[in-house]
């Protein structure tokens, strides 16, 4: 049986649609078109009703296609088993949260170049929503990502997550106490996109005050939150990772407050079907490098009686 027109059913039932598979298997609609015809022919049967710009499984086709997930699934194990060096070549379309920029992931490359030093790398950095996106259009193979994302098909492994602490430029003379959110508020809040988990909670936060709603500045980019919070616009919220080097100069100070939002929870999200044995492995090692930064980091902030009890 021909392992190309298996690989191409599970990607025309994947994507739902014969010019997408076409895209993503490199190659024109009607070859495409060619290889189903041809395996409906040996098979016996009929397996995708096509309608204008869609295609969808029959029934007969939605009962074979497990089968051809395993079948294509094994082969690949063995290829994987036999040459490892060729099943590490390639492009991985890996999108990344921002967060992860500012923290591990140049450790994260440099294990990867290690590990797999043929391999190329296309990198999108992105709010999580549309990095979610991109792992279920397959225009990704792999995203670090506040997750998980609860889809049946996509691989979740865990993280490390970010705590969250309110910072201030010392311009604005905040003072030294335990501040209540009513005090915050008298300042723009700076902080994530709208479309993000974070603004969500804090928005809902501060909508609770009897008082004058909060002003937010929100914005897609950390590095952008940060300037702006440096220059004395307002007031934010960041992890711990992206102004370390500025809490440490004086150049921001952190700010006692009533409530901080939740930490950052970050997951290694890919698809399990089609397996893709590059990003099985990526994601691999982000958990690897993840978990060895959040040992490394929760050591270096721990004060230094207790850095000697460990």
């Amino acid at each position: 049986m021909n392992f190309k027109r298996l690989e191409t059913f599970i990607w025309v039932a994947t994507l739902g649609s014969f010019r997408k598979a076409a895209e993503h298997q490199h190659t024109t609609q009607p070859a495409i078109s060619n290889r189903i015809a041809a395996l409906e022919d040996e098979l016996g049967v009929r397996l995708f009703e096509r309608e204008s710009g869609h295609s969808k499984l029959t029934s007969k086709g939605q009962e074979l296609l497990p089968y051809a997930e395993k079948i294509v699934f094994m082969a690949q194990q063995l290829r994987k088993r036999a040459d490892r060096g060729a099943s590490l070549s390639g492009i991985l379309r890996l999108g990344v949260s921002e967060t992860i920029v500012h923290s591990w992931l140049p450790r994260f490359f440099r294990e990867l170049h290690e590990t797999a030093p043929n391999l190329d790398v296309e990198i999108t950095v992105d709010v999580s929503g549309n990095l979610r996106s991109g792992l279920l259009d397959r225009s990704l193979d792999l995203a670090f990502l506040m997750g998980p994302v609860s889809e049946p098909k996509i691989e979740n492994r865990a993280l490390c997550s970010f705590p969250l602490i309110w910072v201030a430029s010392p311009e604005l003379n905040l003072p030294d106490r335990l501040l209540a959110l009513k005090e915050l508020a008298e300042w723009p809040i700076i902080t994530y996109a709208r479309n993000t988990k974070p603004f969500a909670e804090i928005s809902q936060k501060f909508s609770e005050m009897d008082e004058l709603p909060a002003r937010f500045y929100s914005s897609s980019s950390l590095a952008a939150c940060r300037q702006l919070t440096l220059d004395g616009i307002g007031i934010s919220t960041l992890p711990l990772s992206v102004i370390k080097h500025e809490l440490e100069s004086g150049r921001l100070v952190q700010l006692n407050t009533s409530w901080t939002p939740s930490e950052l929870a970050f997951t290694a999200s890919y698809s399990g079907a089609p397996f893709n044995p590059i990003a099985e492995l990526a994601a691999n090692l982000g958990v690897m490098v993840s978990d060895e930064y959040d040992r490394t980091t929760h050591h270096e902030n721990l004060s230094p009686d207790l850095k000697n009890d460990n």
